[in-house]
């Protein structure tokens, strides 16, 4: 489970009262008056900070209030009961992966809440009642410390496969305390690697040193509240002894250190210093100094495989005489990339039609597995050299129209732990041998939900400048098409996101079995068609993203599915920006939205919790031009008195250290200056998913389907 700081920057999705003297109903800095920066003061302010007192008890009483109305509506225990079970079932199908002969999971249910870290055998895998040993169990630990620890992954040393870094966060929040912890003992090593909190990352440079990227003291963090440094770290050495590595600019958004390794026995170490979300420059260790690669901007390692590194490519590329196009993978030699890092030789390994998109590299002992969608359809191919030096790949015999994801490959063997799933399909695990392609189907998901009377169908709509904008449909087989159906529409739209299908489960129980037709929207921003499909709507070019969004809602309508009064949307994180555009562009589309970890403050953005690293997609507020577009779209911003608004839901966290809960809170303040109707929940653990554990997560989904059929179907 590798834990980087880039994980950190992006989640597709879940993912009284003030009063007068607290705030009023309009931006704080008159019109003319915008500071240099471009950062508008503000008279909630205050709402920013997530662990002010007054804040804090502003939204416990808040979500008390919408608690208490979406709780009292007599469908909420059955929801509840009916998410709870489904989240909480011991059928469900095990997310592993390999490790030596091993395989691993972190698994949670009504009895571990917190979860455990576990293992067992493949052999014993198989089986119907696999025989698991723990290796950490979360809940013991939370309740002898004191701390609701909240397992974030770990990363283990692959010289040894002895020891590993385990990530505990406290409620939910990116930043995390580091542990060494010993797998053969199955626990903390005494006087082992303890790094305090933070957020930070690590990486193996050998079995006695760590590379750590976190704060070190003044002018080590950037403005985004990640690392700028990069120290060596030797077993047993205090922090402040540690040894300077790496050192990126004020101006940066993180820099990170990781170690890559091949079962031939090549390895390398690679410094990524990140100039913005989308920018980066690497550098590769070489007799402890970095060197930098010659690599485009928008480019990523994903690691090494027979002695080349294998990159990810986001933008078109000229280098060693070979022209590579945007969205490609392509080796490079490490020998002579380290002999010559200014010097690159790219070989392409795949390249992509104009409607596929890369969503994963994954590497076997002798293979490399590329996955990609097709018109938003699952493909994974298997790729190796040839005795030339070039690539060869073929396509994996797997189910059409679904969701295929890699999640667990074996660099000790040629085989991979495959999932499959549809909106109406249960997920099955599968076991792959990637030099024969058979498959072996390990584990099935039971259905929960009764999907014998719904169908699936994938749609286009036409955007605002012509562009054709796919949607998949999912809804009961016999609705009648007269503008009737209670429909949520849902899309995320920026990151280089794709949203993929994926099995309904609590959404097909909830929503579907009570007549409901659920909609995923393939808008640009994402990253359904590679790089460009983002690109698209990058900083001023975004309203496309959103008028995508609105084609696909007319689409709806005009085919007779459904209609304003029966239309919802829902959206996370800038999912959530998505939901508050559409509901200040269009409050008359819309009967009920669903704003979740949203941003929406788009003037004051930069300045809230890590809001700086998303410049490179959204802007900067200090560049006039940017400034003006931003401005034009900040949903809170763009409140008008006199207009009816649809009463939204503001779903946030506390303990949402990335997209801060400032934003719902002053939106929702502000809305209440305005006498507009709204609910607020603000869970008080979760981080940026809104919920730590599955028992949160089913209430989380109770309250926002209550509250749906409240406005959608009664």
């Amino acid at each position: 489970m590798k834990h980087t700081i880039s994980a950190l920057l992006l989640s597709p999705g879940l993912l009284l009262g003030a009063t007068a003297a607290f705030a009023d109903s309009s931006p704080a800095t008159p019109p003319g008056s915008v500071p240099a920066t471009g950062i508008p003061e503000d008279s909630r302010a205050w709402m920013e900070d997530m662990n002010n007192a007054d804040a804090l008890a502003w939204a416990k009483a808040e979500t008390d209030r919408s608690t208490a109305v979406l709780q009292a509506d007599p469908r909420y225990p059955a929801l509840l009961a009916e998410a709870t079970a489904i989240a909480e079932s011991k059928d469900r199908v095990p997310g592993v992966s390999f490790r030596g002969e091993a395989i691993y999971n972190f698994w949670q249910d009504a009895d571990h809440v917190q979860g455990l870290w576990r293992t067992t055998t493949l052999a014993s895998f198989r089986t119907e009642k696999p025989d698991w040993q723990i290796v950490l169990d979360v809940d013991a630990l939370a309740k002898a410390e004191g701390v609701k620890w909240v397992f974030k992954g770990t990363d283990c040393d692959e010289e040894t496969r002895r020891h590993c870094v385990v990530h505990l966060s406290n409620g939910g929040e990116d930043a995390v305390t580091l542990r060494e912890f010993d797998m053969k003992t199955r626990a903390f090593v005494p006087g082992g690697f303890t790094l305090p909190r933070g957020k930070q990352s690590v990486a193996w440079a050998d079995t006695d040193t760590l590379l750590v990227a976190r704060e070190w003291g003044p002018d080590t963090m950037s403005a985004s509240g990640y690392p700028l440094v990069v120290k060596a770290l030797k077993r047993g050495q205090p922090l402040d002894q540690a040894r300077l590595v790496f050192k990126g600019d004020p101006t940066d958004m993180s820099v990170g250190a990781e170690t890559l390794r091949d079962t031939q026995g090549h390895q390398a170490t690679i410094i990524v210093r990140n100039l913005s979300f989308f920018q980066s420059e690497t550098y590769l260790l070489v007799g402890g100094q970095p060197q930098r690669l010659d690599l485009p901007q928008k480019s990523q390692i994903h690691g090494i495989h027979d002695g080349q590194l294998i990159v990810e490519v986001k933008e078109d590329w000229s280098a060693g005489g070979t022209t590579v196009a945007q969205g490609s993978v392509v080796a490079l030699d490490l020998a002579a990339i380290t002999a010559d890092p200014r010097h690159a030789h790219p070989v392409v390994v795949y390249a992509p039609t104009s409607r596929e998109g890369l969503t994963g590299l994954d590497f076997t002992r002798h293979h490399v597995l590329i996955s990609l969608t097709d018109n938003v359809k699952g493909r994974v191919y298997v790729a190796d050299r040839d005795a030339d030096g070039g690539w060869r790949r073929a396509l994996l015999q797997l189910p059409d129209n679904s969701n295929l994801t890699v999640t667990g490959t074996d660099r000790d063997h040629d085989r991979a732990f495959v999932t499959v799933a549809g909106f109406l399909d249960p997920l099955t695990l599968s076991l792959v041998d990637t030099n024969t392609g058979a498959v072996e189907k390990l584990k099935s998901t039971p259905a929960q939900f009764d999907a014998s009377k719904a169908v699936v169908e994938q749609r286009e709509a036409v955007s605002s400048d012509g562009t054709r904008v796919p949607y998949f449909i999912v809804r009961p087989r016999d609705v009648p098409f007269d503008g009737s159906t209670p429909t949520l529409l849902y899309a995320y739209g920026g990151f280089e996101v794709p949203m993929l299908p994926r099995y309904l489960g609590a959404t097909g129980k909830l929503w579907l079995a009570r007549g409901g037709a659920y909609v995923l929207a393939n808008i640009r921003g994402g990253g359904e068609f590679g790089p460009a499909w983002h690109d698209a709507g990058l900083k001023t070019k975004r309203q496309v993203i959103y008028d995508d969004f609105v084609a696909v809602a007319r689409d709806l309508m005009a085919t007779k599915l459904t209609s304003t009064r029966r239309l919802g949307i829902e959206g996370g994180s800038n999912g959530g920006l998505l939901m508050g555009v559409q509901f200040t562009q269009h409050p008359e589309l819309w009967r009920a939205v669903v704003i979740q970890v949203p941003l929406l403050d788009m003037l004051r953005f930069p300045v809230i919790g890590a809001g700086a690293s998303w410049m490179g997609e959204y802007g900067d507020p200090a560049v006039p031009e940017e400034r003006a577009f931003l401005a034009g779209i900040s949903p809170y911003h763009n409140l008008k008195a006199g207009v009816t608004y649809p009463e939204p839901l503001f779903v946030t966290s506390a303990k949402d250290d990335r997209v801060n809960p400032g934003h719902a809170r002053k939106m929702a303040a502000k809305m209440k200056e305005m006498g507009l109707p709204y609910l607020y929940y603000e869970n008080t653990e979760g981080g940026h998913a809104a919920s730590a554990n599955l028992k949160e997560t089913a209430r989380r989904q109770a309250l926002e389907f209550t509250y749906l059929l409240r406005k959608l179907k009664d």
